[in-house]
């Protein structure tokens, strides 16, 4: 009899966890609750692709946070996602760290690099918030300093920055880190609920993008 009521009793666990788990595959994604659309759309870069762009902030502990699951997302992605990271710098001090992360790019060490910037502001509590202390890091990861210094200061670079503050702007961002995709559909964490739902949520639009033949 013991046996059998083991039996009847794993049976019933494992349609209790089936239940949850096609409840929770099948969990209802509403605008206003999970994303919300822009009043005004923003052109995107790339047409026939779906994008999606990061606002992040080097210095965000929710960005830090954010970053394993959103990375493993964009590294499933197929070819017809563009994705792009644009960084945030609410108050002026911070706008070193945007011209850090575009001077990385420009030399092609932002993949290898930008989630170490970030381990060391939140794991190391490095500030980076002046020139010195910035090119003293990218020394410290074996790039030349004065090379590094002739990006960071470059008017590409600094236009890039300047760019990316107008387009926060124009994307009305109040909050990272926050996923838009298509130039309308706004995401993030905090909007969804969880960064697991964020990511059901981004997949959720990336289908309708496709259906939308992508507008």
């Amino acid at each position: 009899m013991m046996i059998a009521f083991s039996k009847r009793a794993f049976i019933a666990l494992t349609l209790i966890l089936l239940a949850g788990l096609v409840h929770a595959q099948g969990q209802k994604i509403e605008e206003g609750f999970d994303y919300r659309i822009l009043p005004i759309p923003q052109p995107v870069e790339t047409k026939g692709k779906v994008e999606v762009i990061e606002f992040f902030w080097y210095g965000c502990p929710h960005c830090y946070d954010f970053e394993p699951e959103l990375s493993a997302w964009v590294k499933r992605q197929p070819k017809d996602v563009a994705f792009r990271r644009v960084p945030v710098a609410f108050r002026d001090d911070f706008m070193p760290h945007s011209q850090l992360y575009y001077a990385l790019e420009s030399m092609g060490k932002g993949d290898a690099l930008n989630e170490k910037v970030m381990y060391a502001m939140h794991k190391e509590n490095k500030r980076l918030l002046t020139e010195s202390e910035i090119a003293d890091w990218v020394a410290s990861q074996g790039i030349d300093r004065n090379t590094f210094l002739a990006s960071y200061r470059s008017f590409a670079v600094v236009s890039k920055a300047r760019a990316a503050k107008q387009l926060t702007e124009a994307y009305r961002i109040d909050g990272v880190p926050t996923i838009v995709m298509q130039g309308r559909y706004v995401t993030s964490p905090s909007i969804a609920g969880t960064k697991a739902k964020a990511i059901t949520v981004m997949d959720y639009l990336e289908e309708k993008i496709r259906k939308d033949k992508y507008k």
